[in-house]
């Protein structure tokens, strides 16, 4: 920028140039003008590299929030959240998870109650259920429907087998009978083994960690309906028992569920120990047959099944009915979909009010689940 001088005159007769005021304001004016010329160069150039100086930033402080308050029956209260603010939430590690912690070494002890089922026990301590049964085989022989209120069970630390040892018994015997290593059993703290020489005693409990056992089923044979003998069929079932003949209601093919509007489980669902699914239901609730079909079975039977109905639908579908409080239809009767069979209680191995629902397909089971509509 080039300022604008004047000439004067000085003493001795020689000629000097100076600035005038106006030069002087020029020039400030100028380099103010290169000086935002430059500003604005490096604001456009920071725009276009994303990130260029995040980093000498500082953030912004966290704003607290108050806490949600409890049992206030309305939607929480949530934080407002303007352009300008920067809300950050903070909390702490949720250790809690299904499987609750357990010692590893112990076993623990579940007296039933009222309601309870080898399944519903089994979530509870984020177990499987063929695990409460193989650690429980003197009291429930492997079968779920041995359960009654007041038993006390063994409740393992893990999914497994808990086994007694016998006479002659080997860890490698042990190892394979149960589909794990020998090093599993050993290295369970719980069995308190010696890892150099481990030696195992009869008549002692281990821990078989990822063991597997045989599931015993513990089930009514499977009724057709024809000419099959009344008196033998008395003899071999129970009193409910006829002789049926031929002929008779047939099937749809379709299933209702039993208990009405109720579609759900209370106590057992379908597992590899029980091959039904226990309905929630009110002792005096109404049965209904699932389908069209014979009646095959009515009346008390053993098992655990109490007061018990099965229908033969003509079509290689049976359907059974167990732990009623009453049975109101008759063996040999024809009976169509929706009726009322029955009503519902506790009688048998029961431990609260259900239904007990099963499926056949020519003797086979089938999960409920996948043919109710």
């Amino acid at each position: 920028m080039k300022l604008k001088f004047a000439t004067r005159e000085k003493s001795d007769g020689e000629r000097e140039e100076f600035s005038t005021p106006a030069g002087i304001w020029l020039s400030r004016i100028g380099w103010g003008v290169a000086l935002i010329m430059i500003g604005l160069t490096i604001f456009v150039a920071i725009q276009r590299v994303p990130g260029l100086i995040a980093a000498d930033v500082p953030a912004p402080a966290p704003t607290a929030v108050s806490p949600i308050p409890q049992g206030s029956g309305g939607a929480p209260h949530m934080p407002d959240i303007t352009a300008n603010a920067l809300v950050s939430l903070t909390r702490k590690a949720d250790s809690h998870t299904n499987k609750p912690a357990r010692q590893l070494d112990k076993i623990e002890h579940y007296v039933v109650q009222k309601g309870d089922s080898v399944f519903a026990i089994s979530r509870e301590f984020g177990l499987q259920p063929e695990s409460i049964l193989w650690a429980n085989f003197d009291t429930l022989q492997d079968d779920p429907q041995n359960l009654s209120v007041g038993i006390t069970l063994n409740i393992p630390p893990t999914d497994g087998v808990y086994y007694k040892v016998t006479k002659y018994d080997t860890l490698e015997k042990i190892a394979s009978k149960f589909r794990v290593y020998v090093e599993d059993i050993v290295m369970w703290p719980g069995n308190k083994l010696d890892f150099l020489n481990p030696k195992i005693e009869v008549g002692k409990y281990l821990m078989i960690p990822g063991g597997t056992g045989e599931v015993r089923q513990w089930i009514i044979p499977d009724i057709a309906k024809g000419k099959s003998g009344t008196l033998a069929n008395s003899k071999i079932l129970g009193p409910g028992a006829c002789d049926t003949g031929e002929g008779g209601a047939v099937g749809t093919g379709g299933f209702i569920w039993p208990t009405g509007n109720a579609h759900k489980i209370s106590g057992n669902d379908y597992w590899s120990g029980h091959l039904g699914i226990d309905i929630a239901a009110l002792t005096g609730d109404y049965i209904l047959a699932a389908d069209s079909g014979v009646v095959v079975y009515a009346g008390p039977i053993g098992g655990g099944y109490g007061n018990f109905v099965m229908i033969d639908h003509g079509n290689g579908y049976r359907t059974a009915y167990a732990h009623n409080s009453v049975v109101t239809v008759r063996c040999g009767q024809s009976v169509t979909k929706g009726q009322t069979i029955a009503r519902a209680g506790s009688t048998g191995n029961s431990t609260g009010p259900h239904l007990h629902f099963e499926v056949r397909f020519y003797g086979g089971f089938v999960n409920p689940w996948a043919v109710l509509q």
